[in-house]
């Protein structure tokens, strides 16, 4: 059992106590041994009566032994000794005189314990301060190998599953734990054993911490929350010493819950940086942790539980069975997750009755948990600037928009020709996405400036959560893509820069069709391009892909060119047979700066959508054969 740190604190007080005690003491036993001193003058009239038998003379003070006892039973006298002139003097007078040894052994030992006193009591006073506030390079000085690890204390966590919502798979596997965490005996009843370590992975926002919490308030046991970064210390050794600390911790509480928030921080993979740089203190501290992993029996009902949305990146010590023997999934919601997580948030808020969250699902494909609850939020204060009393589905809108695109800028004032120019491109994307079989019906268009470049945006809206797209689906994202350029070249017969965006998602899109997706049947199934990660999908997390050489290079360039003009000449073709609906919606667009779902309809009511065998053919794909699918 490790013993209280409370009882061994060090307490200048107690020790400042001990030595004034100790001073006091030998003050009392110096002054009982000794003889309190008379008047020299009576020192020299016992010994003018001959009452002294013998006389001691010391540095300061005369002893006289004397004959016999005086009246109060003294055989000895003391007087502090007078210059022999002096006392000659004024032994004449007939007054009682002595002389006073002043003593300085007190004033002398302050003058040295005093400041000492002074500047340790400072010292400890601002230290003390920097530890209780973690603050300055020197914050935690005296709790420097300690863990910093917040404990919940059953469930002081405030969480428990009815809070997690979108995730069903995710907490049925955590919900193993929480059995074995309430019974650890009988769950192990045929042998088996709890997993060591749990890695919750999933993209950021998906509600990872929150399923930890829930764990621990569903069991009610102690839960030790501490984030990867609070074990890199700027002194070396210091994160080890920290994990140990937890880790002895969690034991003296068990059976309880280590949760050890963005582990990619401490447990990124040895030798990550190549032979040219390294952190030999991250190194460390991943070690320690390994060895804690290794050290603690399950059957202790101690489980350690950690997130991450990198787990490419962690070690793969850490991964292999015996350490963290189990990975949970915690993906983005699809529309039933939605709908349950907004159930749960709009609790919060005052929903105006009627309202369909199924709506506000559909508005919010690729939505994660915590970017609901902000779309709630924002869905409340956007009814609030409106004075209104209840929470409506036109608030719901009002936030995607705001979230997706960007807070609207109306003072950001267009010329007439340049605001010509963007409702034309906005409705070359909207009159497209129309026409085009398959794509996402189109919510809204606007040509009311957002965010930080966009001049007008055009909203679809998925119809249903897609995990897989043909050929034939990339290319009509293209044409929707390409919509607005095409518009601007038909209408005006010149190019402007407000295509730059829509002109790099295409280029992705095609290059992605040609090197990752093998859809160019003359290049082959052959990935060429390096895998990027499905968790984050940002630019360099990637890996894998073929080595390929200046000949291949040019052709997948001629290919991705190919597929973009080829997609380019239909979307313009498309816009030029509308070329009436085209010009009676930018005009409309113009008058309203906004057009919804419905009024859109109305417009493109004699819309001519393209036949079949327009909208397959292709330069690549000549027969119009059916695309094969492939994993978007």
């Amino acid at each position: 059992m490790k013993p209280d740190p409370r009882t061994a604190t060090w307490n200048v007080g107690y020790w400042m106590l001990a030595i004034f005690a100790l001073i006091w003491i030998q003050s009392a036993w110096q002054a009982a041994r000794t003889v309190e001193p008379v008047p020299y003058s009576e020192f020299e009239k016992a010994l003018a009566e001959g009452r002294v038998a013998e006389i001691i003379v010391g540095e300061t003070t005369i002893t006289g032994k004397l004959k016999a006892p005086d009246a109060g039973g003294k055989t000895v006298i003391v007087a502090n000794r007078v210059d022999p002139a002096l006392a000659e003097r004024l032994s004449k007078y007939n007054v009682p005189y002595t002389r006073v040894v002043e003593s300085t052994f007190l004033r002398d030992l302050l003058s040295w314990v005093a400041p000492a006193a002074i500047f340790f009591g400072l010292w400890f006073f601002f230290i003390r301060r920097m530890v209780d506030k973690q603050g300055g390079a020197l914050g935690g000085f005296m709790s420097i190998g300690k863990s910093r690890a917040k404990v919940y204390v059953e469930k002081n966590t405030g969480v428990d599953f009815t809070d997690v919502a979108g995730v069903d798979e995710a907490k049925a596997e955590l919900q193993e734990m929480v059995s074995f965490l309430k019974d650890p005996q009988a769950y192990g009843r045929l042998g088996a054993r709890m997993p060591r370590g749990v890695l919750l992975v999933g993209p950021p926002g998906t509600g990872k911490t929150l399923l930890a919490k829930a764990v621990a308030g569903e069991a009610g046991v102690p839960f030790f929350s501490i984030s990867g970064s609070e074990f890199v210390e700027m002194f070396v050794g210091v994160g080890a010493a920290r994990v140990r600390d937890l880790f002895e911790q969690a034991r003296a509480k068990a059976p309880a819950i280590i949760f050890i928030d963005e582990i990619d921080a401490l447990g990124r993979a040895r030798g990550a940086m190549g032979p040219v740089g390294g952190h030999d203190e991250r190194e460390q501290t991943l070690q320690q942790l390994l060895v804690e992993l290794d050290g603690f029996d399950s059957s202790t009902g101690l489980v350690l539980l950690a997130a991450t949305n990198r787990p490419e990146i962690l070690d793969p010590a850490l991964l292999r069975a015996g350490r963290f023997d189990r990975q949970v999934l915690v993906d983005r919601p699809d529309r039933a997750g939605r709908v349950q997580i907004l159930q749960v948030h709009v609790k919060k808020i005052r929903l105006a009755a009627g309202t369909d969250l199924e709506q506000v699902a559909q508005l919010t494909t690729g939505f994660s948990g915590a970017d609901l609850a902000n779309l709630c939020n924002e869905a409340a204060l956007a009814a609030t600037r409106r004075s209104a009393q209840e929470v409506t589905l036109a608030d719901f809108t009002v936030a995607v928009e705001r979230i997706v695109a960007g807070l609207e800028r109306r003072n950001r004032v267009l010329n007439p020709r340049e605001r010509e120019v963007v409702a034309f491109h906005e409705m070359g994307h909207a009159l497209v996405g129309l026409a085009l079989p398959g794509s996402d019906a189109v919510h809204k268009v606007s040509i009311i400036p957002r965010g930080i470049g966009a001049l007008g945006y055009t909203i679809q809206r998925p119809t249903e959560d897609r995990f897989l797209m043909t050929r034939e689906e990339l290319e009509h994202k293209i044409m929707v893509l390409l919509g607005g350029r095409a518009a601007e070249k038909l209408v005006f017969g010149h190019l402007s820069t407000g295509a730059a965006d829509d002109l790099a998602k295409v280029t992705d899109i095609a290059r992605d069709m040609v090197t990752r997706y093998g859809m160019d049947e003359a290049i082959g199934y052959v990935s060429w391009e390096p895998q990027r990660h499905a968790m984050l999908d940002v630019p360099g997390l990637e890996s894998g892909g073929c080595p390929r050489s200046p000949q291949t290079q040019a052709h997948i360039d001629n290919s991705v060119r190919g597929i973009v003009m080829d997609c380019f000449e239909r979307t313009t073709a498309l816009l030029a047979r509308n070329r009436a609906v085209l010009d009676r919606a930018a005009r409309e667009l113009l008058a309203h700066e906004t057009l919804d779902e419905a009024a859109l309809r109305a417009l493109t009511a004699d819309l001519r959508k393209p036949s079949v065998e327009e909208a397959v053919a292709s330069p690549t794909n000549p027969h119009g054969d059916a695309p094969n699918p492939a994993t978007a």
